[in-house]
């Protein structure tokens, strides 16, 4: 008997169809000498700081290194503390029920970091033996299953890649759990959740928003000229190279520009601009893009093309490659045909002329290729399903189709030692950028020489304001996690050789987003990812210190890569965490001075039994098994000593003016709390409420 172990009931199902076990028991699925059985992701997890017998969130406990990591079945959090989850517990007696029947084991979770550790966890944790294989596939379409169960691979082929999850693993626990706990103590109680990837990931969020905020806008003047084009009715529009801030200058070169109403030609720069098509989508570009065109959130994007692949309609989703090898290259043809026959771009399809090889490169496919769609054919999708579905189809025709060439021109002329410059563009092979329609309309310039002279038709001057960088959207935060903050990578190659420097991977990136948002340390607002006043208070307190460094979080995850590769040991790597561990402890424990308070004679509203501690972001109860949280900042409006004292006292204000909504209108309110001690408005003129959440910052 042999056991194949999937990751979610759905893929057990089709997995157990195609090796002909069709009766189903509790938890499994058996027959024709095969049980098939699922994982419902990771069932086990490191034990937590009391499995080590040690009392979480004393600072004289801190920092915790376990010498040997425990693992334990997955935790659930309740009301008095974690317990292990049934159903886990549940469906490992399931698993420990069939290896114990079984000869061998076939390894069929997702074929990445993480599938690997759900996997290996498991294993260690029962005291299995058995031996294992492995089965590493793309795409979970019937054809891609059989053909990797008559290839199934030596399950140790993949100990590196186990040895870098448990290293991932264990660096998480280590910088997490310490990091949170320091931190917490440090600030009084309550908890300040950090973490290795999140605390970085949070600074660039900050970092963009002060830079935003402060930015002083200064004016800007630039000159223009028209002159005469090809066509009678038309005209070419010159702009000066250099732009003014000080606007008399500005002004003075503009009169003198009037006066004379001519310019001289002195470059005329004609070339071949040739551009390559788009490399195939991996899952970060796809989330950018999406998130772009469409206002997908990364997490939104990750569960539709999961629900694609699970569907059987894409290649595997979670991919960090754009490239594919020949033998899936050679399958190019094969799906164009089919989708050629259902999909929106199969007029496109139809005029391609041979396929071309840019994203075509083995060395470069990490543990699976880019994103492709299978050959099935999709059957009533979802409109979000049909749009993403759409995306990548829509990337493939680009990626196989001919270069764009085009003709430019920059012209240079210059009037009273004033340079200005125009250009032109002439598309002449369309290729790849006819897939959307981009780039049809040429800008046709005379042809002008060196020495022609251009009579004006009009001359202006326009004024303007500079502008900061906008707030980091979705799209430029996973941008700047996949190169660990470096900016203006527009070059696809610069940003594929810095991908194993990047902060977290494509599988986590979303969910790292999505854990900031929970926390609230940052909302959305339109497109948008702003931080909360508990995400700046956060940053204002770790900026600086090395759990905030962007720069050192990529270097970790180039380390992982590392290992993933045989190149450097598991041992290693920890010993290092372990050592940044102690000293982000140290410097988090220290940081209690940040957290100046003043005691207060207001007992906590909530338990009872502990007294208010007055911070300047927040009022908190120094009980520990407590620490209620009462954020002073309401809809931008702080609220002062003697407002806290008469909310904590009498569980309301009085109606307070100077709250400003999110279109910014001044509004006036009761605060009060609800039955959870979180902070809501009461409008006295209304006979509802509406709440706000104080660990947010702003309305709901």
């Amino acid at each position: 008997m042999i056991t194949i172990l999937a990751e979610k009931p759905s893929v057990a199902r089709e997995i157990a169809r195609i090796v002909g076990a069709m009766k189903r028991e509790e938890g499994y699925f058996t027959g024709n000498g095969y049980h098939v059985t699922w994982a419902l992701g990771h069932l086990v997890q490191l034990a937590l700081p009391d499995g080590y017998g040690i009392k979480g969130f004393r600072r004289d406990s801190l920092p915790v290194i376990p010498k040997n990591f425990e693992l334990i079945p997955r935790q659930v959090k309740t009301d008095k503390g974690y317990k292990a989850d049934a159903a886990a517990v549940k469906q490992i007696k399931v698993i420990t029920k069939l290896w114990n029947e079984s000869d061998g084991i076939i390894v069929a979770t997702d074929c990445a970091r993480e599938g690997e550790l759900i996997f290996r966890y498991l294993y260690s944790y029962i005291g299995c033996t058995l031996p294992f294989q492995r089965l590493w596939i793309s795409s979970l379409t019937d054809a891609a299953i059989r053909k990797g169960l008559k290839k199934l691979k030596d399950g140790r082929e993949y100990d590196n890649l186990y040895q870098a999850a448990k290293a991932r693993s264990e660096a998480d626990w280590l910088v997490g759990i310490n990091g949170t706990q320091a931190l917490s103590v440090a600030a009084g109680r309550g908890t300040y959740s950090v973490g290795r990837v999140q605390t970085p990931t949070l600074t660039m969020v900050c970092q963009r928003f002060w830079e935003n905020k402060r930015f002083q806008p200064e004016p800007v003047y630039q000159l223009h000229f028209t002159t005469p084009s090809v066509s009678v009715d038309e005209v070419v529009k010159f702009a000066s190279v250099e732009k003014w801030k000080d606007k008399e200058e500005a002004a003075i070169l503009y009169n003198k520009v009037k006066e004379q109403m001519a310019a001289t030609v002195t470059k005329v720069e004609k070339r071949e601009k040739i551009e390559n098509p788009p490399l195939l989508y991996d899952l970060t570009t796809l989330q950018k893009k999406a998130n772009t065109r469409h206002g997908f959130t990364a997490e939104q994007t990750l569960a539709l093309v999961q629900k694609l692949y699970e569907a059987k309609l894409v290649t595997y989703p979670r991919t960090s490659s754009r490239y594919i090898p020949e033998d899936v290259f050679d399958e190019v043809p094969m799906l164009f045909d089919r989708l050629a026959t259902h999909s929106s771009f199969a007029e496109k399809i139809g005029a391609l002329d041979g396929l071309n090889r840019r994203s075509v490169d083995a060395s470069k496919v990490t543990d699976h290729h880019a994103l492709l769609v299978t050959p099935n054919r999709p059957l009533a999708l979802y409109k979000d399903e049909q749009t993403i579905y759409d995306m990548i189809v829509g990337r493939m025709v680009e990626a196989f189709s001919p270069e764009c060439v085009k003709d430019t021109t920059t012209v240079r002329a210059e009037c009273e030692g004033i340079a200005f410059e125009t250009k032109g563009c002439i598309v002449r092979k369309a290729g790849w950028r006819s897939v959307y329609g981009e780039d049809n309309i040429d800008t046709v310039l005379p042809d002008w020489k060196e020495g022609d002279i251009l009579a004006m038709s009009g001359c202006s001057m326009s004024s303007g304001m500079t502008r900061p960088k906008p707030l980091h959207t979705e799209s430029t935060l996973l941008a700047a996690m996949e190169t660990a903050g470096r900016e203006g990578l527009e070059d696809e190659e610069a940003r594929q050789a810095l991908k194993d420097c990047g902060i977290g991977t494509p599988a986590t990136r979303a969910a790292i987003i999505e854990t900031l948002l929970k926390r609230e340390y940052m909302v959305r607002v339109k497109k948008s990812l702003v931080p909360t006043e508990k995400g700046l208070a956060l940053y204002s307190i770790v900026r600086g210190m090395d759990i905030a460094d962007v720069e050192m979080t990529g270097r970790w995850e180039a380390e992982l890569a590392e290992i993933e590769k045989g190149r450097m040991p598991h041992e290693a790597f920890i010993r290092d965490i372990e050592s940044y561990t102690r000293k982000i402890t140290t410097e988090l424990l220290a940081s209690d001075k940040l957290f100046g308070h003043k005691a207060s004679d207001c007992a906590c509203p909530k338990c009872g039994k502990g007294t208010m501690q007055f911070y300047g972001k927040v009022v908190r109860c120094d009980n520990p098994d407590c620490a209620l949280p009462v954020f002073r900042q309401m809809a931008g409006r702080t609220l002062t000593d003697a407002e806290m004292n008469e909310l904590l006292a009498k569980g309301s204000t009085g109606v307070l003016n100077g709250f400003k909504s999110r279109l910014g209108k001044p509004f006036s309110a009761m605060v009060t709390f609800d039955a959870d001690f979180n902070t809501k408005f009461v409008f006295p003129e209304a006979k509802g409420t509406k709440k706000f959440t104080n660990r947010k910052g702003g309305r709901k």
